[in-house]
């Protein structure tokens, strides 16, 4: 679950320990990208994991989903720390779910898209606030906004991998070419791999045959690609943030907490084996 970088210096081999991060993203609204990012992170954190979740929608929608409120004075978020140069532990709230930390976003935000611009290296902005403090977690998730903008070109260049969430219904691969679109200029024109963490189908009710079919779709289309993980449609799940807790604290027994575990534990699971494949092929 860490990532594990070397660089020679004179005789000597310096390791750096470094978290993961995952940016939850798809440009279609409604796809239930914010409620993965809360609860998949709050599930890693329930692993007796280090995780910070950065809310990188100008909705905040993760932040109030936390219970951590908006707009007070003196509180520091994601846009102070990607435009004016306040340090991203200042930032940093704690949350209920122990082992779970919080970069929190309000409408303030809005305005970092135009603000970036002019900036130099505005495309790594969040690569740099987030340096400092790579070393402190095992992961870190960030929830991006709805949309193919600046804020989430800095989430995608951030990353280590991406989570496409998307909603078992009859548009669901609209758009979705030009995400791919996108992630694959990030490859090719900032030298990430960016791997998929998966493709995660969301909402999904087991008794239409048009969820199924859908389903059998997208993995026609991705193949291995789509995670085995499904994120049932859920009113608990949807009144959770309300309360501004995840699914694990407001219904720990509901379906939808079953499902976000097993994500988590599908993830982690992935890491490890994609851990042992490079071990193995570095040791060749």
């Amino acid at each position: 679950m860490f990532h594990v970088e070397q660089s020679k210096t004179a005789s000597r081999a310096i390791i750096h320990i470094v978290a993961k991060i995952i940016a939850v993203t798809n440009q279609k609204g409604g796809v239930g990208k914010t409620t993965t990012a809360i609860n998949l992170a709050a599930s890693l954190a329930a692993n007796d994991i280090q995780v910070l979740l950065v809310d990188s929608d100008p909705q905040g929608n993760a932040t109030t989903g936390l219970g951590v409120e908006k707009g007070l004075e003196n509180k520091r978020t994601l846009y102070e720390a990607l435009i004016q140069n306040v340090s991203i532990e200042d930032a940093i709230v704690k949350t209920l779910c122990e082992g779970l930390e919080l970069v929190p976003a309000d409408k303030d935000l809005v305005a970092a898209n135009l603000d970036l611009v002019d900036l130099p290296n505005r495309e790594f902005r969040l690569t740099e606030v987030l340096a400092p403090i790579r070393d402190r977690y095992e992961y870190i998730v960030i929830d991006c906004p709805p949309s193919l903008d600046l804020l989430t070109l800095n989430a995608l260049v951030a990353a280590d991998s991406a989570l496409v969430p998307i909603q078992c219904e009859f548009f669901a691969l609209e758009g979705i070419s030009q995400l791919m679109d996108t992630i694959e200029k990030v490859r090719t024109s900032f030298s990430r791999p960016l791997p998929l963490e998966g493709i995660l189908l969301t909402m999904f009710d087991d008794r239409t045959n048009l969820a199924r079919q859908v389903a059998e779709d997208l993995k026609d289309f991705f193949n291995h690609e789509v995670l085995t993980t499904v994120i049932p449609r859920s009113i608990r799940l949807a009144e959770a943030p309300s309360y501004g807790k995840p699914i694990l604290m407001y219904d720990p027994r509901s379906r939808a907490a079953e499902s976000y575990i097993k994500l988590a534990k599908e993830i982690l699971e992935n890491e490890q084996r994609r851990r042992q494949t490079t071990a193995a092929e570095s040791a060749r």
